[in-house]
């Protein structure tokens, strides 16, 4: 369905029924809510949770910023390298505010937050924000910002802006199959027809490479997210795999680190994507905490 949430449309899913506490799941660069495991929703369902997932601003069937164009990629990223400003349409901020619009537009008032990647950045933004709308922070294979972590590995690095050689739907799909592929947990491979389906499912669903290439200036404009990370007051779980090739576990470390009282827990042979083996080690470490930080949140 969709709903206005901070002023623009917004594409939302909503599961497991009202009367629950709700998990709320931002999901990353340029994916869609499709992009979330069913497995994974289900399982959060029925440990008692009711779930809200969102396609981000710019991407699915949310509302598009195309108006805004794109501006020059290679020289925003010279300008983060070197420490210049990075011009972006929207920020990691604004994306944050779109969440607690959905929160809003559903009469929700208080929710446990989950971000994958750069859903973690916008859950990150939504915690430090919004403190006294969440009951908890779960941050998936994500960063901090700070200046001084590593980035991409550098085949990962350069086939993130590599363009598809053509528009065809054959032509996509081979090209999303090829960056998954970089991308994917190593101990944990997965067969690449279903790969390759999910992938073609999502292109029919909405194609939207202008959009994703905003959403990247966002997250290059963003370079004060680290010094807020301390005003976070809520629980945080830090989840990360220790052979991610796009955001390395340094990254998710740091989060840790800077959010006061933060668990952060490594994933051995976890990249930077959700295979259900994955989803199954994340979910041992998820539901509990989700269910002891609503046991302390619940009014007394």
């Amino acid at each position: 369905m969709k709903i206005i949430a901070n002023g623009i449309q917004i594409e939302v899913e909503d599961s497991g029924g009202e009367g629950r506490p709700v998990v709320l799941l931002i999901m990353g660069l340029g994916m869609q809510l499709i992009a979330w495991p069913a497995a994974f929703v289900q399982a959060l369902v029925d440990a008692g949770f009711r779930v809200v997932c969102h396609d981000n601003r710019d991407i699915g069937l949310s509302q598009g910023f195309d108006e805004a164009g794109t501006g020059n990629l290679v020289w925003q990223s010279v300008r983060q390298r070197i420490g210049l400003p990075v011009r972006s349409a929207y920020t990691v901020q604004d994306m944050a505010n779109d969440a607690l619009g959905v929160l809003d537009a559903l009469g929700i008032q208080h929710a446990h937050v989950v971000g994958v990647s750069m859903g973690g950045m916008i859950a990150q933004r939504l915690a430090a924000s919004a403190p006294e709308r969440l009951a908890s922070l779960v941050s998936i294979m994500s960063s901090s910002g700070a200046r001084n972590l590593p980035g991409p590995r550098p085949d990962v690095a350069a086939a993130l802006i590599r363009r598809p050689p053509s528009r065809t739907e054959a032509a996509l799909v081979a090209h999303g199959l090829g960056f998954v592929r970089l991308i994917s947990s190593p101990a944990y491979p997965q067969d690449e027809q279903v790969l390759s389906e999910r992938i073609r499912r999502a292109l029919r669903r909405a194609y939207r490479p202008a959009g994703v290439v905003r959403q990247m200036l966002a997250i290059g404009a963003d370079s004060g997210r680290a010094s807020v990370l301390g005003q976070i007051a809520s629980p945080a779980l830090v989840l990360h795999g220790e052979a991610d090739p796009l955001v390395p576990m340094a990254c998710g470390e740091d989060t840790a680190r800077r959010i006061p009282g933060a668990r952060f827990v490594s994933v051995p042979g976890m990249g930077h994507d959700l295979p259900p083996q994955v989803v199954d080690i994340l979910l041992q470490h998820m539901v509990p905490f989700l269910q002891t930080a609503e046991s302390a949140h619940e009014p007394r």
